[in-house]
């Protein structure tokens, strides 16, 4: 279970690096989508609901990409 958890965090920061996009939009939504399949794949991982880790990693991520500045 150790093993899958460290896989999935890697897996996360790969994901949040490789999102760059030109304008807020952009960002926002390709950071919601990134956030919804890292929220999914955790729940999934960690025994959770997949359908709950999506909607919160793809909120999170929305909103995090939005905002931040290129």
């Amino acid at each position: 279970m150790r093993h899958a958890l460290k896989f999935a965090i890697c897996g996360l920061v790969i994901l949040g690096l490789s999102a760059c996009g030109s304008d807020p939009l952009t960002r926002g939504v390709t950071g919601g989508l990134m956030g919804a399949g890292a929220g999914a794949g955790v729940a999934a991982v960690t025994h959770g609901n997949p359908a709950k880790g999506a909607l919160i990693g793809g909120g999170i991520g929305a909103v995090g990409g939005a905002v931040t500045a290129h």
